[in-house]
């Protein structure tokens, strides 16, 4: 069972969570991993479904927002350009990109055999952070099929975090990072919501500052920030491309709260979409409907998408239990520090 900031007693804000406090409390969204473990490889993938039907047929809209660019992300630009995703989103390790780059386009053919023949070609999303010091990296473990794993395991309901899928050999403030999720109810137009799922993997050992002051001490020697963390923010409140990217920005809030300043070495990337509007690869009229947020209500999704982020990624340590990885490695974890701290008071 994932550990949540509401286990230890820290605020998680104002608005109210989901269900499930995951990305998953957005209707249709699944989320599925495939993990390895084998010595000194220690590495995944995780994959966020927008829906489960064809993305390439249905797109959602979506958007992406670069706050340091220290990173080896796929399909970005054309996101950024037209403002759709047509696969799932794949995060993996650094020097897997590719791999799962691949694993997408296959999948989509697979599906759609006209792509690049009678239709346009696929753009394949997948987002990185580098797990090299618990991961043999080099190794490039992952291959095409342990991609497909984690499209199959993809599931609505409960998101299973910490060290698990790309997260598992992530570390994050000196401690052991990973996978995390979390979500926010929205009172706007008979109730909707954002979730957040985050690849955390930043931040400098020391530089942690929890929701009630305190800043855990990893016992690591302080670096350079050199990490990086993939968000991932997912609604049903039917946006614009231009309103997602906005809303995408507000992670960066959700990121600093907990004391990072964005490292010159840290690949900081957001990506939004909502699946409240099918954009339709056939669609054949001239004018097309589309539903979108009055613009003077959209504060309570900047709010919802930095108090999530900032929730998602202490869940991402706190669901994180100690580990030793390569060589040796080891990062401790948060959940351990927060009960000894309980314990000396």
């Amino acid at each position: 069972m994932a550990r949540t900031v509401a286990d230890f007693g820290l605020t998680r804000g104002t608005l109210p969570a989901g269900t499930h406090n995951a990305i998953t409390d957005v209707p249709g969204v699944r989320v599925g991993h495939c993990t390895l473990r084998d010595g000194d490889v220690n590495t995944g993938v995780t994959a966020i479904l927008p829906h489960g039907g064809n993305l390439f047929r249905s797109k959602v809209m979506a958007a992406c927002h670069v706050i340091n660019g220290f990173g080896k992300t796929v399909g970005l630009m054309q996101v950024e350009e037209l403002g759709t995703i047509e696969t799932p989103i794949l995060l993996t390790n650094t020097l897997s990109v590719g791999t799962c780059a691949t694993a997408l386009i296959c999948d989509a053919i697979r599906q759609n055999p006209e792509i690049g023949r009678t239709t346009g070609t696929v753009n394949p999303v997948v987002g990185e952070c580098n797990d090299g010091p618990l991961n043999d990296i080099q190794a490039m473990a992952i291959s095409e099929e342990h991609a497909l794993a984690a499209l199959a395991d993809a599931r609505e309901g409960a998101v299973e975090q910490g060290n698990v899928g790309a997260g598992t050999g992530m570390s994050c403030f000196g401690f052991k990072g990973g996978i995390g999720s979390a979500s926010r109810k929205i009172a706007l137009g008979g109730g909707h919501h954002l979730g957040v799922l985050v690849l955390s993997n930043f931040g400098r050992p020391g530089d942690l500052l929890l929701p009630d002051g305190r800043r855990p001490d990893p016992r690591r020697q302080a670096e350079a920030e050199r990490g990086s963390i993939m968000v991932v923010l997912a609604t049903d409140v039917p946006l614009e491309n231009r309103q997602l990217e906005r809303v995408a920005r507000r992670a960066g809030a959700g990121v600093a709260r907990l004391g990072s300043f964005w490292g010159n070495g840290s690949g900081d990337i957001a990506i939004a979409f909502s699946t409240g509007n099918a954009i339709d690869h056939d669609e054949n009229r001239d004018l097309v409907p589309l539903l979108a947020l009055n613009e003077a209500r959209i504060d309570i999704l900047f709010q919802a998408a930095a108090e999530a982020t900032q929730e998602t990624v202490l869940n991402s340590m706190l669901s994180a239990e100690a580990f030793t990885g390569r060589s040796g490695t080891h990062r401790a974890s948060l959940a351990d520090w927060l009960r000894d701290e309980a314990k000396r008071r």
